[in-house]
């Protein structure tokens, strides 16, 4: 998987049906009632505030996915982990597979296996679907860094999925807020509460990535990132555009869990569009091999790259000291290219 450190549909018809499948099914179990013989409507349990997951289902759930991506990777075959992964992670995945397959036909020859240990879960309570927990595990592949996945279930008899994955050094990971039973809080996508809701944080991420405004405290996701693009904007006979949407339907919605500060910690996912565009008697630099198998058309002046990116960020309360939303990381994957 690509890792950041540092134009239009993008989303791919498979991911778009199968939102809009699964979440047709979460409206009917939220809407499921029954009538009992003295005319009292009865709410099915769907709607009880209850543990995302139990320690049993969320230990599963890893061990599945883990053993889905490593068969996945080494055949650079995207079927084989699909149903275990969604949103922003999923779309990347499934391109990265996509990308290898038609490079490496026979599969994967630098495949190492992904072993993820020392689990930590944090299990939030909420009422109704989708449910979801939190895997900060460390893993063989990334670094020193932390592997923070974030794996959501729609329904009792749908299979757990991770949905977004970021590293985050061991020692910037939040202590997330949880009661006497060990189980966290779950932060409602419209709340208040924060300097910026969960559902804006999308949209305000990338207002601030187009102008520099907005409530985002400085670091290298933020003005770092600007001051790269701008460098990189203009150079002998190339000019690159960035264009940035937010993506929050469905399986890209963001989810919040409460810190102990009475903060947030904010998964969410981001659009984006880098455009290269060659002067008259130039080239567009030769990309290289994986975005050469994701690109269509023939790139004879411009080449134009779509990202999908998923990132943490923290959201201190509103009214706290500061009061700037810090972003802690964020991971982006190449899902298309095109080329004209």
């Amino acid at each position: 998987m690509s890792r950041e450190r540092s134009l239009t549909t993008g989303v791919p018809q498979r991911r778009r049906l199968r939102s809009r499948d699964r979440y047709a099914l979460i409206a009917a179990s939220l809407t499921a009632v029954s009538l009992t013989a003295s005319g009292c409507v009865v709410v099915h349990g769907e709607l009880e505030v209850l543990p995302g997951a139990t320690q049993g289902e969320a230990v599963k759930a890893v061990e599945q996915f883990t053993a889905a991506y490593n068969k996945a990777d080494a055949a650079f075959d995207g079927s084989l982990d699909a149903e275990y992964t969604a949103g922003a992670l999923g779309i990347i995945d499934a391109a990265r597979l996509k990308a290898g397959r038609v490079n490496n036909p026979g599969g994967n020859p630098q495949h190492t296996p992904l072993v993820l240990s020392d689990v930590k879960y944090t299990i939030p309570e909420k009422a109704g679907w989708p449910r979801w927990f939190l895997a900060d595990a460390k893993g063989n592949k990334g670094g020193d860094s932390r592997w923070l996945l974030v794996f959501t279930r729609s329904g009792l008899s749908q299979p757990w999925q991770a949905t977004y994955l970021t590293f985050v050094a061991a020692g910037s990971i939040p202590e997330f807020k949880k009661d006497k039973d060990g189980l966290a809080e779950a932060v409602p996508a419209n709340t208040a509460e924060l300097a910026l809701a969960p559902e804006d944080l999308s949209k305000d991420y990338t207002t601030y990535l187009r102008s520099g405004q907005g409530a985002f405290a400085n670091g290298a996701y933020t003005d770092e990132m600007r001051a790269t693009r701008e460098k990189n904007a203009t150079k002998p006979g190339l000019v690159t555009q960035y264009i940035d949407e937010e993506l929050t339907g469905g399986e890209y919605a963001p989810l919040a869990l409460r810190t102990v500060d009475g903060g947030a910690a904010v998964f969410f996912t981001t659009h984006h569009y880098v455009k290269q565009t060659a002067a008259p008697g130039a080239a567009v630099p030769t990309p290289n091999r994986n975005v050469q198998a994701l690109t269509t058309g023939e790139t004879k002046q411009s080449l134009t790259m779509e990202f999908v990116a998923n990132e943490v960020a923290l959201a201190p309360a509103k009214g706290a000291r500061g009061g700037k939303v810090s972003m802690l990381s964020r991971l982006e994957g190449l899902t298309a290219a095109k080329g004209e």
